[in-house]
């Protein structure tokens, strides 16, 4: 199923939940096997190879697939507690003011060709993901609702799974695409609790998918606190 269908059975779907009741500012999330959609599933197995033996430490050995029309998109391994940011900023913009610049999020492998938010080429392989902010200038103006983003890196380039400095993330990054711009993918928060997690859901204003998952932050004491996030995994900032 191409693009354009795609997009119609989303359009179909969500205007059928409206007419039913379930109101239009929730987001519209699919099943497994549901057509035209993508989704989301658990399963359990470590991280892949090419992934540094001190970043694999701080993985979990449970992954997340993310199936499409055309099988699976990515394979994504949540890191088991991302330290709690101990200076979270108040800026507008910023949705998860818990996470600081830097901070390793994630590993995610891509068995083909992908784009990223920026709608720029990412070639099969597996990338560390490392939270950032957006720039606040007239670029980066308009390009997402949040300025939260992982920026993706290759894992062979990103032994440490200490936080970096942003001018050394954004240099790694930039290896991702091959471009002078790093590799960034979009994160949301999400409306609502799905049923379960992980999910798929639809944001009809972009035509944009985003899994959603469970995130574990870990404070200086050792508390620990659960978030649900979204990242954008299909679809583009509108300018891109």
């Amino acid at each position: 199923m191409n693009k354009s269908k795609r997009r119609a059975v989303a359009r179909a779907l969500a205007l059928c939940a409206v007419i039913a009741g379930c109101g239009a500012a929730a987001p519209l999330r699919f099943a497994a096997g549901a057509a035209g959609a993508y989704t989301a599933e658990k399963f359990s197995a470590a991280p892949p190879p090419e992934v540094s033996a001190a970043i694999r430490e701080v993985l979990s050995n449970d992954g997340i697939r993310v199936q499409g029309p055309k099988g699976p998109l990515c394979e994504i391994w949540l890191r088991k507690a991302i330290p709690l940011n101990a200076n979270p900023s108040n800026e507008l913009g910023i949705a998860f003011s818990e996470f600081a610049e830097g901070t390793l999020a994630a590993v995610v492998r891509f068995p083909a060709d992908v784009t990223d938010y920026r709608q720029q080429h990412v070639k099969p392989g597996v990338y560390t993901l490392r939270y950032a902010l957006n720039p606040v200038n007239g670029n980066h103006q308009g390009v997402a609702p949040q300025r939260d983003f992982l920026l993706a890196s290759p894992a062979a380039d990103d032994a440490g799974a200490a936080a970096l400095s942003m001018n050394d993330l954004l240099a790694l990054s930039r290896k991702a695409a091959g471009r002078d711009h790093p590799s960034v993918w979009s994160l949301s928060p999400v409306e609502g609790q799905p049923a379960t997690l992980p999910a798929m859901s639809h944001q009809e204003d972009g035509d944009l998918w985003l899994v959603e998952f469970p995130v574990h932050l870990q404070a200086a004491n050792n508390t620990v606190a659960v978030k649900t996030v979204g990242l954008v995994v299909v679809g583009h900032a509108p300018e891109a």
